[in-house]
């Protein structure tokens, strides 16, 4: 079994800081995923400088191959002490996800990771050592697909204490919180919106302590091809839409001209809808076995503003509420963030004469620009990004 990992996380900052103490890595290698969770103590400037530099050292070390005594000797000496309390730096928690199932989780004074299979919490065993007088919990175990797994830091512990002083919160409490949320949800990004809510809620949007949440599930690959754009060469229309129609996964077409062609080769109609929700989005259209059939540069510009939204942490309830909603623009976003690990581009370099006769204020260029930005995007959302030119 060959596994991918869906990963996603939400912080709050204490209230009244500007920067979060609380500081979370995902890395990739060439056959696993890591996800590192530090917590820097104290909150602000001193915590967000000690979490940060607590990552940077672990997630490094981590990719060199360095075991994890090495790791954790390496921030007992590097990080300083604080001189009232005489304890160092942060705490932290690491997962490792392989692509062939086995996983490594170790944690450091974070809350216990909750696990969550077959819609119930899980406890696995850990061993506990102790590497330089710090008591280190370390697990080895295989995952299975749908498997969910929350990191997070001790703000969503103390998230009863809030303004609504909630007392009896404890980390069971979240833990089934969690699993009645993995029953509504099946992406990592809405999982943790959902439990940043809570903890939001409980401190009455006023959080007494930086809290994050981390949140890695285990899913298949998930492969979308987009072909956007007219080849330069028009002999070139049949080769892109066979090189499009063989890949696996969910196809989707951007643009009039891309759907034309299309339709053409596969000798398919294209069909256009007549639900128009949103007049700002222009209305989508279908093609027999094909997932989404879009408009091109208004409808990927669109998408692009969701993706970036959600790139730079933007995203809460409400944003999921949009991603939802029943538009071109929402629906090619929907895919890109919960349902891909992979992304395929088939992007045609013609200019397109219906921009190049039209007074419209754009050209291939503007087109090209998009595809660059979708690419970086995605990339930067953790997808394995291909592009091929005609």
């Amino acid at each position: 079994m060959s596994v991918s990992v869906d990963v996603s996380w939400k912080s709050l900052n204490k209230h009244g800081e500007e920067l979060c103490g609380d500081k979370v890595e995902i890395l990739k290698t060439k056959d696993s995923q890591i996800v590192i969770l530090a917590d820097g103590m104290g909150s602000g400037v001193k915590a967000n400088i000690l979490a940060t530099l607590t990552s940077k050292i672990l997630g490094t070390m981590f990719l060199e191959g360095a075991a994890i005594d090495s790791c954790v000797e390496t921030i007992a000496k590097t990080l300083p002490v604080c001189k009232v309390r005489e304890v160092a730096y942060a705490t932290f928690s690491i997962l490792q996800i392989f692509h062939n199932g086995e996983a490594y989780l170790v944690e450091f004074d974070n809350p216990l990771c909750i696990f969550v299979r077959d819609g119930k919490i899980v406890n696995y065993p850990y061993q506990e050592r102790v590497i330089e007088g710090k008591a280190i919990r370390e697990y080895r175990f295989n995952v299975s697909l749908k498997d969910c797994f929350v990191l997070m830091s001790d703000g969503v512990i103390w998230a009863g204490e809030g303004e609504l002083m909630n007392l009896g919160w404890t980390w069971e409490d979240m833990a089934d919180y969690t699993l009645k949320c993995t029953k509504q949800t099946l992406s990592a990004s809405r999982l943790a919106a959902m439990l940043s809510q809570l903890c939001d809620d409980l401190y009455g949007n006023k959080p007494g302590d930086d809290t994050t949440v981390a949140v890695a599930r285990v899913i298949e690959r998930r492969i979308v091809n987009i072909f956007t754009g007219p080849p330069t060469h028009k002999e070139d229309d049949e080769r892109v839409v066979r090189d499009f129609m063989k890949q696996e996964g969910r196809k989707v077409v951007c643009g009039g001209t891309s759907a034309n062609i299309t339709s053409r080769v596969l000798k398919r109609e294209i069909v256009t809808s007549v639900n128009y929700a949103d007049p700002t989005v222009p209305p989508t259209a279908s093609i027999e076995g094909l997932d989404l059939v879009t408009e091109g540069v208004l409808t990927i510009g669109k998408s692009l503003g969701l993706l970036k939204r959600y790139e730079q942490d933007e995203f809460d309830e409400a944003f999921f509420d949009e991603l939802d909603a029943d538009n071109g623009a929402a629906k090619l976003a929907k895919l890109i963030i919960e349902e891909c690990t992979e992304l395929n581009l088939f992007v045609g370099k013609a200019m397109n004469v219906a921009h190049k006769n039209s007074n419209l204020p754009f050209d291939l260029s503007v087109r090209m620009n998009l595809v660059e930005q979708l690419k970086e995007c995605a990339k930067s959302l953790g997808k394995t990004v291909n592009v091929k030119y005609y």
